[in-house]
């Protein structure tokens, strides 16, 4: 599916050690995304878990599904978003609470735009060409990645710390 807004990289993830992709909902474009149906219990052990909170206690999402949007704290992705209904089941995400103009931007690891990638391909069948310059053209990964920088990692020519090209250096 496509949601209206933008996706955004900022902060520093413990896991990809680079910028993390957060969604803007109020940014202009679209952003490509994939819906699975989970449980209410399933969404709050997801959020739970990208919060570092214990899963394992459901979620008041009444707010959310009233008022398209509910805060369960100022942190990254305590913010809750409901972009409407699809078959019948409310589409929900959680993101950070800041505007993408607001966020200190950080530029995403290597692994981490593969990893995209890869969901990319796979949920819209886009070729990496594409996916290489809607990737580079996020805020935090624009500037940072230019698309062949981006195809070069995605065909394997990009080391693993998200430098492009062989790398090269001692012990």
């Amino acid at each position: 599916m496509l949601l209206p807004g933008r996706l955004y990289f900022a902060l520093e993830s413990m896991a990809w050690t680079g910028g993390m992709g957060f969604y803007d909902p109020l940014d202009e474009g679209e952003m490509p995304a994939r819906a699975y149906l989970l449980t209410a219990s399933q969404f709050a052990d997801i959020a739970a878990q990208e919060m570092y909170e214990t899963p394992g206690e459901d979620l008041d999402l009444s707010a959310v599904l009233i008022a398209g949007r509910a805060s369960l704290g100022d942190g990254r992705y305590q913010t809750l978003v409901c972009l409407g209904v699809l078959d019948g089941c409310p589409v929900l995400t959680f993101t950070a609470p800041w505007r993408s103009a607001e966020a200190p931007l950080n530029k995403p690891s290597a692994a981490y735009l593969r990893n995209l990638a890869s969901g990319l391909r796979e949920s819209h069948g886009w070729t990496r060409e594409k996916i290489a310059d809607y990737l580079a053209g996020r805020p935090g990964a624009e500037g940072e990645w230019d698309a062949a920088d981006i195809v070069a990692l995605l065909d394997g020519n990009g080391d693993r710390t998200g430098m492009p090209g062989r790398h090269v250096g001692g012990n």
